[in-house]
């Protein structure tokens, strides 16, 4: 399995050296041939953010496509080949962008690389829950508690940070349509806006309830809008035994008989949990492409499995 997985490395490295060949003999990546910038975003709700702002200025493709998770993902040679083409990859700080931003940027010098969440304050990823536990001491924490939530889109807040830093981007590439890169930032933010309304309003009872999740996508979108979010699975780690156990009574407490889940995950042990609880599955996604769509989705159900 080890030779396996190192030749398919060696495979995309050496597709990321043809990439950088083929970007030679092309043109500017800024001027493609159909006059659209070329774009790439690491997930499907950048895609929405981009074409939002950028029109029909933008030519958008996505890496992580539908089904495929960003904590895991590696790059298809077809997709590091388009990368060439690219005047801008907007990052999110998703995992695999730790692992294959360096070799993208060796692989692709002309291409502009920005990060959409630079100056963000992230918040920790969600732990396991522990009945009755105090802090833990000094040296006694989980290893994957010290990492940092990457999940931000799932922020209306903070995605209209992220539109404006796209806004500026493009218009910096691409000066001649900077009128219609802010009438389209403008027309985003005033939805953005009124659906960070909505929200509230759909969510104004549920303030301070729980809500037990698989994977702790949803941090943000908790820490917004007042609820809190309880995760089973936590840097990319399953529960074990013992916690699996807490999280059946911390359910049973808080009434909880919902246990949402990400069609991206196996849904295994979110269906165990269901059964102890006499509850339920229900599957949302913080990947959807409509963003704006699947947000008031979300919220719908949260409201629905937190009502009383």
């Amino acid at each position: 399995m080890t030779e396996r997985v190192a030749l398919r490395n060696l495979l995309l490295i050496a597709t990321l050296l043809l990439a950088t060949g083929l970007a030679a003999c092309r043109a500017p990546a800024s001027t493609p041939e159909d006059g659209r910038l070329g774009v790439v975003v690491s997930i499907a709700p950048q895609r929405y953010f981009v074409e939002r702002v950028g029109g029909d200025h933008v030519r958008a493709s996505v890496m992580v496509g539908p089904g495929d998770s960003p904590h895991t993902y590696e790059p298809k040679p077809d997709q590091l080949r388009d990368l060439s083409s690219a005047a801008v990859y907007f990052a999110i700080g998703v995992e695999f962008e730790n692992v294959w931003m360096q070799r993208i940027i060796d692989a692709n010098r002309d291409m502009r690389v920005v990060d959409t969440v630079a100056g963000i304050e992230r918040l920790p990823l969600a732990e396991h829950h522990h009945e009755g536990e105090e802090e833990e001491e000094e040296g006694d924490e989980h290893e994957h508690d010290e990492g940092l939530d990457p999940h931000v889109w799932t922020s209306p807040r903070l995605v209209a940070q992220q539109a404006r830093v796209i806004a500026n981007t493009l218009t910096e590439l691409d000066p001649a349509n900077a009128d219609d890169y802010a009438a389209n930032l403008a027309a985003l933010e005033a939805d953005i806006a009124t659906l960070d309304a909505d929200l509230r309003t759909t969510l104004s009872d549920a303030q301070g309830r729980k809500f037990l999740v698989f994977h702790p996508a949803w941090g943000y979108f908790a820490h917004d809008y007042g609820l809190e979010q309880i995760a089973v699975e936590v840097g990319g780690q399953e529960p074990s035994a013992q916690e699996l156990a807490t999280l059946i009574t911390v359910a049973r407490q808080e009434g909880i008989h919902v246990i949402f889940a990400q069609p991206e995950f196996s849904t295994a042990d979110a269906a165990t949990i269901a059964r102890e609880i006499d509850g339920e599955v229900l599957l949302i996604s913080p990947l959807a492409e409509d963003w704006l769509e699947n947000l008031r989705t979300v919220a719908d159900a949260f409201a629905r499995a937190l009502s009383d």
